[in-house]
């Protein structure tokens, strides 16, 4: 008879770990640069939000990560400013979207125990968007690359992508799941594809990531945090 589960999929990014924060950061030093640059009654919501509407625009020809924030950043200071804006400050934006780059990795608690815990007994797939280099760098840095017994970086999560891939790693999606913090990219899909997809909340989401929980379908999942995980997967397969 064959099991239910063969393969677990992750997330790495505020799920394995910490990631989003770094963006917020970046983007408050991004309205500090150009407070001075900018209309009076343009204020840094008003920044945010145009920075956020570039970001979409942009995902198709930058993809998702720290370099197609940058330019994002950029071409958002160039359009506020009405071309205006010192080279200085695009100097700035560069150094700061360069040290987003180099920041430290620090797991998310639970990360590393619920990784090893599955992969006792299942196959284990990193599923992540973003940057190819950013992301080899970050899984390096987390001491969990071993773990894996496969990585995939794509520039989309769909579900054709997260059936192709468990195809490729395991027994077809129906016996896959995937855990992540974005419902949009880790859970909706996969669900849609036929496997099980399980959100694990994080408290900082970008906006793009939101979606509707698939909460009508048995192979949707909920669990407060990665320190669920083993439990859920060893119930279910």
């Amino acid at each position: 008879m064959s099991r239910a589960l063969t393969t677990i999929g992750f997330d790495a990014d505020d799920t394995l770990w910490h990631n989003e924060r770094f963006f917020r950061v970046t983007q408050d030093r991004f309205a500090e640069l150009l407070m001075d640059h900018t209309p009076d009654d343009m204020g840094p919501d008003t920044l945010e939000r145009k920075l956020l509407d570039a970001e979409k625009r942009k995902l198709g020809a930058y993809g998702y990560g720290v370099k197609g924030f940058t330019l994002s950043m950029i071409e958002t200071a160039i359009d506020v400013t009405e071309g205006r804006v010192p080279a200085a400050v695009i100097k700035e934006l560069l150094e700061a979207g360069q040290m987003m780059l180099s920041f430290p990795i620090e797991l998310l608690p639970h990360a590393r125990t619920a990784v090893e815990a599955v992969a006792e007994d299942y196959r284990v797939v990193l599923v992540t968007k973003g940057d190819l280099l950013d992301q080899e760098r970050k899984l390096a840095q987390s001491g969990l690359g071993d773990l894996f017994d496969a990585v995939e970086v794509v520039s989309e999560k769909t579900p054709q992508v997260y059936v192709d891939i468990f195809n490729r790693h395991g027994n077809g999606v129906e016996h896959a799941l995937m855990a992540g913090n974005s419902m949009r990219s880790d859970v909706v899909p996969v669900v849609e594809a036929g496997g099980h997809g399980v959100y694990v909340p994080h408290g900082l989401v970008w906006e793009v990531e939101h979606a509707e929980a698939p909460a009508h379908s048995a192979r949707f999942h909920e669990i407060p945090n990665l320190g669920a995980l083993p439990s859920l997967v060893a119930r279910l397969g």
